[in-house]
């Protein structure tokens, strides 16, 4: 009996040292800290007896795995007296386009407000206790994922309450140097594109609320990350993936959404989140031949048929050299010369395609059958002068 009780107490004792072997090794392949590790280190005067208003969602975790949540709500010296839920809701598990709801917090007994419901603007009845509003989600680095459009209705929001808003800042997955794809026009802002940005912007979230704020106008406090450099992917930080949204489960989702995701309304439909392309009519074989002659980099089209969907699947070759949007751009143009397949046009109102593009602009060119190298020609100056614009806006070297 002795012997087994020694050797249960040994087993324990190998879990718990192993335990803190993995955590120590995961600790050491994590070479950044997040913004909302840095604010309870280094800037917890921001958030110290205030009444605060989180705006988050599963994503809203440290390098530890604890949520901000929980943070500031078993924190006695900070208030949490709200949460505000973006697109997928609070748990990131409502489908895209689906309306979140607002409902009350089981655990901690507050309101969780939705801002992909009847408002996605906060009220100022919502605002009315609040002092500051702080911002913490993973964001995939592309103009159409929605959760930069709700920091903006937010920015907005607090502006117009006289509130602070402090953006705790995290990776853009993509890294900073991938800044492609046609500059939205003015008459093109929806929820899906809010500002005058290229597809792939090449910001961090805290440096898009500096862009942003050259419009807003408010308080504005952006808790920077230590130890991240423009160049970092998210492979290159350590950091575990926690998917952004039902579609977005890994990393390679996020880098392959604007390459795979852009055809809406067109026929040519992503799919394995984001991993595959293709549409009714297509001859596998002769897409992947047709894309692979274009000489794209980074990427292999691997011809692959699902039912009567002929397409390809995208496997990456090297991520530090592939062009997501350049990519999607060529995948459309491309498709549209094996299948002639019909261009959503914006009459009364605008096409979630050309909401998408940002403009009625590249609908045209791929009817044309432009080439999508031309088609890149076409938005690079424009692309240029968006580059020399965000500079002052950029955080990290």
């Amino acid at each position: 009996m002795k012997k087994i009780i020694k050797f249960i107490s040994f087993i324990g004792i190998f879990i718990i040292l192993l335990n803190i072997l993995s955590s120590h090794i995961y600790d050491e392949n994590i070479k950044i800290k997040l913004g909302n590790e840095v604010l309870f280190e280094k800037h917890f005067d921001l958030i110290k007896g205030k009444r605060i208003g989180l705006i988050t969602n599963q994503t809203g975790l440290n390098s530890r795995f604890e949520s901000t949540v929980d943070l500031l709500a078993n924190n006695n010296q900070t208030n949490l007296v709200a949460l505000f839920a973006p697109e997928h809701g609070l748990d990131g598990k409502t489908k895209a386009g689906e309306y979140v709801e607002s409902y009350l917090h089981d655990q901690f007994k507050i309101p969780v407000y939705s801002l992909y419901g009847p408002t996605r603007k906060p009220t100022p009845k919502m605002l009315e206790n609040v002092d500051l509003l702080l911002f913490d989600i993973q964001d995939i680095g592309a103009r159409t994922y929605t959760y930069i459009s709700t920091l903006n209705y937010c920015m907005w929001a607090a502006k117009e309450n006289g509130k602070t808003v402090v953006v705790l800042d995290r990776p853009n997955p993509l890294g900073g140097l991938i800044v492609d794809g046609p500059i939205s026009e003015e008459d093109f802002l929806t929820f899906v594109g809010v500002d005058i940005l290229p597809m792939a912007h090449g910001m961090t979230i805290g440096e898009i609320a500096r862009y942003f704020n050259r419009l807003i106008g408010v308080k504005l406090i952006v808790v920077p990350m230590d130890g991240y450099f423009r160049d970092m992917m998210f492979p290159d930080t350590g950091l575990y993936w926690i998917p952004t949204s039902p579609m977005i489960p890994d990393f390679l989702s996020a880098l392959l959404y604007m390459a795979t995701g852009l055809g809406e309304g067109t026929g040519i439909r992503q799919g394995d989140y984001f991993k595959w392309v293709g549409g009714k009519g297509i001859d596998s074989r002769i897409f992947a031949q047709e894309l692979k002659q274009i000489g794209l980099p980074g990427v292999h089209f691997v011809p692959e048929t699902k039912g009567e969907f002929g397409g390809v699947r995208l496997s990456i070759t090297d991520m530090r050299t592939f062009q997501p949007v350049s990519t999607g751009l060529c995948i459309l143009s491309c498709s549209h010369k094996l299948i002639s397949y019909p261009v959503p046009k914006s009459v009364n109102e605008l096409t979630m395609f050309d909401k998408i593009m940002g403009t009625g602009l590249i609908g045209q060119l791929i009817e044309n059958d432009v080439s999508c190298q031309d088609i890149k020609k076409d938005y690079q100056e424009s692309l240029e002068i968006f580059k020399r614009v965000r500079e002052k806006y950029l955080i990290y070297k």
